[in-house]
């Protein structure tokens, strides 16, 4: 518990000085955004390649995976249950929220979390790699369709592959495999930059929380309030269901995966739900709720497996 709580104070505190940061204007007014996008294109590419070419494959490719894609399966299908199919809230914007309730920020939050608590970045391998290669893909299927009337598969299935993260973890994976060691002209170089990524990207979140209130809009209070339990409350105990009596995993790998469940909803999905015009507040709401939730959630969870 001690050690928890020591890596989300460090993660508090910097994601305390982004806001703060922001607060007092000391940088530009789009800094955040640009500190982001160096995040997401160069630094942690290179923290994903140099920390899957050395790391255990079997922590990658283990039970974990499985676990991941159906935590999210089940969160999202009660999701759609609801708000679809009973409620009739429409495919838009109930693809937006069933996505925003069960979609792990795996990156930003998840790297942070794996390497300050579990001392191990590859640890969110599994649920990066699955989000991206098969959550992402379809997502942007469904939203292309909606704002489109149809639908491009080479764009479907050439879109993990343009992202950055996945093209450094696949990289990463495959020096592991075939026993290829980069040399340390570009290794270092690597490491020192990867070595940014985590800090920018919570001062960059820390910054983005200025000025957000969230349920601003009453119509959309339910779904909001809704979503951001199943995200921080359901898919842990999904998770630990599955991973204790349908996977049977070891206790490393079972708190992993019910830590990592309770991960706040994935920036991600206010970037789609943007990209589309497609329920941005609620999207918004429940990325902002879920992220102030989640450490309550967490700290919780640690009591409840007596970490």
């Amino acid at each position: 518990m001690l050690g928890i709580l020591e890596g989300f104070a460090i993660i508090g505190v910097v994601i305390a000085i982004g806001y703060l940061v922001a607060r007092i204007n000391i940088l530009p007014e789009n800094a955040g955004f640009t500190l982001n996008r160096f995040a997401f294109f160069v630094a942690m590419p290179a923290l994903m390649y140099t920390t899957l070419e050395h790391a255990d494959l079997s922590i990658v490719f283990s039970s974990r995976l499985p676990v991941a894609a159906w935590s999210f399966i089940i969160v999202a299908a009660l999701y759609v249950l609801i708000f679809g199919v009973i409620l009739r809230r429409g495919l838009g914007r109930t693809t937006m929220g069933a996505v925003s309730s069960a979609l792990l920020n795996a990156n930003n939050m998840g790297v942070p979390v794996a390497v300050y608590i579990f001392g191990d970045a590859a640890q969110v391998a599994p649920i990066l790699l699955f989000q991206i290669i098969f959550v992402t893909p379809v997502l942007l299927a469904i939203m292309d369709g909606i704002a489109n009337g149809k639908l491009r598969v080479k764009d479907v299935l050439t879109q993990p592959f343009r992202n950055p993260l996945v093209i450094g973890s696949i990289l990463g994976i495959v020096a592991n495999a075939t026993g290829f060691h980069t040399p340390n002209i570009f290794e270092q170089p690597m490491e020192i930059v990867g070595g940014a990524g985590i800090p920018l990207v919570l001062v960059s979140f820390g910054m983005s929380l200025r000025g957000s209130k969230p349920l601003t809009v009453a119509d959309q209070r339910l779904e909001t309030l809704v979503a951001t339990s199943f995200k921080v409350a359901l898919m842990p105990l999904v998770a630990y269901l599955l991973s204790n009596f349908v996977f049977h995993l070891d206790e490393k790998d079972l708190i992993a995966a019910v830590m990592l469940g309770a991960l706040p909803t994935a920036q991600n999905a206010y970037n789609y739900a943007s990209r589309y015009q497609q329920s941005m507040i609620l999207t918004r709401d429940i990325v902002l709720l879920t992220t102030c939730t989640s450490l309550p959630a967490m700290l919780v969870i640690s009591w409840l497996l007596h970490i």
